[in-house]
Order: structure tokens, then sequence, then C-alpha cells
């Protein structure tokens, strides 16, 4: 499974986290759920951290869903 990439965050005034995928907003964390972010970030790969906050990975079944019947083209 390939590494997830196009996330970047950046942070305001206030401690507010703004996560964005590819150039789109996908979540802003605010408070200790910015702060948890922060901290995980700098410990781990960031691009992985992203993913996961936002909900933004691979759950393993992209496979299986592309060949049902109704994803069929």
């Amino acid at each position: 499974m390939p590494a997830p990439e196009g996330f970047e965050y950046t942070t305001r005034a206030g401690g507010e986290v703004i996560i964005t995928h590819r150039g789109r907003p996908a979540t802003t964390l605010r408070g200790d759920r910015a702060a948890r972010f922060l901290a995980e970030v700098d410990d781990d790969d960031p691009q992985e951290v992203m993913a996961r906050w936002t909900g933004n990975y691979r759950r393993g079944n992209e496979r299986t869903a592309r060949n049902h019947p109704r994803n069929r083209g």
C-alpha cells in the first residue's frame, strides 16, 4: 500500500491547526486536539499522522469495492 501524500498543515494564531489535502481544507483542529496533533506530528511520519487525523487513509477494502457490481463501468 502506498504511503499517504499531499497533506499539509498550518498553525494559526490561538493554536488552531488547519490540515489540507492537495490544497483543499480537510479538517480544523482547536484546543487540546490541536495540541495533541502537533505533539504527534513531531514524533511520527507527518503524512501518516495527518491521514489518520483527517480520516483519509486506506482501509484495505478498495480492491474489493472496485469489483462490486454497482461500481463496475
